[in-house]
Parts: C-alpha cells; sequence; structure tokens
C-alpha cells in the first residue's frame, strides 16, 4: 500500500515545506500554456497543503532541455498560468542549485507556494545523480510525488529524493490514479471492455498481453487495425503496417479467439491531407493507392454497443488520425459513446496520451470517470512493469 498525504498528521504540516513533484509538461505557445489540464490536476494537493499552514516548494520538468538551461523551455508560463488559477502569488525560483535558491525556499511564509525552475535544466536530474538529489532535498522536510505521469523516470526528482525526504508520500492525483489504474482494473465489474488504438501493434504488445486474460472484450482501432488486416489476407492499400508484426498479429488473432474485434472497415482516402475527399470502405474491399485513416460508421455502432452493454471501459489509443478532419469522427463516436456509459454507472477510464487529447478536444472529460494524466507512465502501468516513482514511495512503508 502507498502512503497518502493524507495519512500524515495535518496538525504537523504547520510550518513545514512540502517538496512536490508535480507533473507541469503542459503544451506552450508564444509563452502561454495552451492546455492547463496538468496544472488543473495537481491543484487538490497544493491546496490542500497551502490551507493546513505547509510552505509548499513544486518541482517539474518541461520538455527535453537535455540538462541545460533553454528558456524555450522555462516553466515561468506555468507559473502565471497557477498563480490564475490558484488566486495567489507564487515565488519562482530560477535555479534548484546554491545556497540563495535553498533559502528562498526557507523563506517562504505558511501557506506559500514556490515553483522551481525546469528540473531538467540540471543534467543531474535525469541521471538520477545522488549529489543533486542530495541539493535538492534541501528544499523539502517531506517529500510528496503527485506526478503520476513521471513515475516511470527514475530521475532525482522522482526516485533519489523519495529516498531522502522522510515521510514520502503521494498526492491526491497519484493516488487516484493508481486506484482507478490498479485497483479498480484488477478486479472490474463486468462485462469488461478494453478499446486499443493508435498507430503500432508493438506499442501494445505487452499491454495487449496483459489485458487478454482480465477482459471480456478487446475493440481494436487505429492504424495498428491494418496489420491485423493483412494477417488476415487483406488487401491494406497504403495504409500504415508494420510488416514485421504481421506474424505477431496472426499468432494474437488465434490467441484471443472471439475476445478480439476488428472494425468493418475504414475511412479511407488517397493521401492524409485535412478535408480531402474520402469514402467508406469495408475491410475487405480497401483499394489499392488508398490508406485506412479512419474506422467506419458501421464499426463505431458495433463498438458503442459494445460499450452500452459494459460495466467498465479502459480506453487506449485514437481510432483514427483524429488530429486531421475528416479522420476524427470514429474517434470522437467512441468518445461520445464512453460517455454515455458513464451516465448510465458505467466506470470509464480513458488511458491518457493521445485518448486523453481526444476526450479534451471533444469537451468530455468531466464525462469520463477517470481520464489519466500519464502518456507513458499509464501504458506501462497498465502493462504491469514496475514504476520508480512509485516503488520509491512503498520503500518509506514500514
Amino acid at each position: 500500500m502507498l502512503r497518502a498525504l493524507e495519512s500524515l498528521d495535518a496538525m504537523h504540516l504547520e510550518g513545514q515545506r512540502a517538496l512536490v513533484r508535480v507533473d507541469f509538461n503542459c503544451p506552450i505557445a508564444e509563452g502561454h500554456v495552451t492546455d492547463a489540464t496538468r496544472i488543473r490536476a495537481a491543484l487538490k494537493t497544493i491546496t490542500y497543503l497551502r490551507d493546513h499552514g505547509a510552505r509548499v516548494v513544486l518541482v517539474s520538468h518541461l520538455g527535453r532541455p537535455k540538462g541545460k538551461v533553454n528558456q524555450d523551455f522555462s516553466l515561468a508560463p506555468v507559473r502565471d498560468t497557477l498563480e490564475h488559477l490558484l488566486g495567489t502569488p507564487v515565488t519562482f525560483i530560477r535555479d534548484a542549485l546554491g545556497e540563495q535558491t535553498v533559502a528562498a525556499s526557507r523563506r517562504l511564509p505558511r501557506g506559500g507556494i514556490a515553483l522551481l525552475e525546469n528540473i531538467r535544466f540540471n543534467a543531474g536530474e535525469e541521471l538520477n545523480d545522488a549529489a543533486f538529489a542530495a541539493t535538492l532535498a534541501l528544499h523539502g522536510d517531506f517529500f510528496v510525488n503527485d506526478a503520476f505521469g513521471a513515475a516511470h523516470r527514475a530521475h532525482a526528482s522522482t526516485e533519489g529524493v523519495a529516498h531522502l525526504l522522510k515521510p514520502a508520500v503521494a498526492g491526491f492525483l497519484m493516488m487516484r490514479e493508481v486506484h482507478f489504474l490498479g485497483e479498480t482494473l484488477a478486479k472490474p465489474k463486468r462485462p469488461f471492455v478494453t478499446i486499443l488504438g493508435g498507430a503500432k501493434i508493438s506499442g501494445k504488445i505487452d499491454l495487449l498481453d496483459a489485458l487478454l486474460p482480465k477482459v471480456d472484450t478487446i475493440l481494436v482501432g487505429g492504424a495498428m487495425a491494418c496489420t491485423f488486416f493483412r494477417a488476415m489476407g487483406l488487401e491494406t492499400g497504403t495504409s500504415l503496417v508494420e510488416e514485421d508484426r504481421v506474424d505477431l498479429a496472426r499468432e494474437l488473432l488465434d490467441r484471443a479467439g472471439k475476445k478480439l474485434i476488428l472494425p468493418k472497415g475504414g475511412i479511407v482516402a488517397a493521401e492524409l491531407l485535412g478535408g480531402v475527399t474520402c469514402q467508406v470502405a469495408s475491410r475487405d474491399q480497401i483499394p489499392a493507392g488508398f490508406g485506412v485513416y479512419d474506422i467506419d460508421p458501421q464499426t463505431v455502432e458495433i463498438f458503442g454497443a459494445h460499450i452500452g452493454r459494459a460495466k467498465t471501459v479502459l480506453w487506449n489509443g485514437p481510432m483514427g488520425v483524429f488530429e486531421t478532419p475528416p479522420f476524427h469522427l470514429g474517434t470522437m463516436g467512441i468518445a461520445q459513446a464512453m460517455a454515455a456509459a458513464t451516465e448510465r454507472g458505467c466506470v470509464t477510464i480513458v488511458g491518457g496520451g493521445d485518448s486523453a487529447a481526444a476526450v479534451a478536444a471533444a469537451g468530455l472529460e468531466d464525462r469520463m470517470t477517470h481520464v489519466s494524466t500519464g502518456g507513458g507512465a499509464s501504458l506501462e502501468f497498465l502493462e504491469g512493469r514496475p514504476l520508480p516513482g512509485l516503488v520509491a514511495l512503498h520503500q518509506d512503508q514500514p
């Protein structure tokens, strides 16, 4: 069991410095955060600590600056958005190293909040350097990890510091992610339906293996379905097919049997362009010179019926190239079916990454039971791999 932030004696938080690892790896354009989903997801932990008089020091990465200062990856715009959402000033500390910066975190008033500059500006972060982790630990009296999206990385701010600051506990977001991606799926209400999409089977092999014994039905869409079509001996035109995975797809079809359901057809076009002329084609009549870029309306209806009968649904991966209309309709249809299922009491879980982006684009985030903030972390967790950031918190247990 993870030790949760709520388990700490609230009376003893007063005046203590909480070093909090958050995941503020948000899209930024022209100096402004364009999607604050990950910032909002951390607010419950931040406000809980603030309201109990703790001095909150936030740590996050942004992008891949490769261990060097690069203002294109500065967290300054994130600080501005955080101030707006909290309605309170946030001190911006431009360097995690040095006595002056540690002094700045120590000067925070009770309930005060500070944000360190992008932790990946320091090479020691991704190396999980012991000396760097020790310096980082000087900013806190205890550690809270609320960055599920970075928990699969053994970095100084996710794993190293957890061994140095005690107690080391999980924030509200981390606990929610573990509950829905772990505990709920370990004993799902049935029927349990999984929807898998995206481009490649190779990225979902371990997930398929992990879920196959647990699910009642797996609905497969996205470009990965075309590799299965090829394994069935069907023409796939110019569609994306992993030639070196065709035999694997054939083996998965045999092993999964009736559990695995493929699209009846797709939306095809001569090229992948927004607004291009497209047509519906059944899976056994895909024209040469055309590629499949979305699932067809009949498949949306069939998949929707399975979702409608389910009591637990896990979705990972879009049904098509949803960023490029008109190839977004299949993914939007699945999102709408998920939202309707939620309303009738089904547990609906969106496994992060492109699926979460699609749900956000559809404006349906609030109509899902849980939308994970993790991309790669969600996938690895669902596959059953140990996440270093979580393992380090477990080691704090007596």
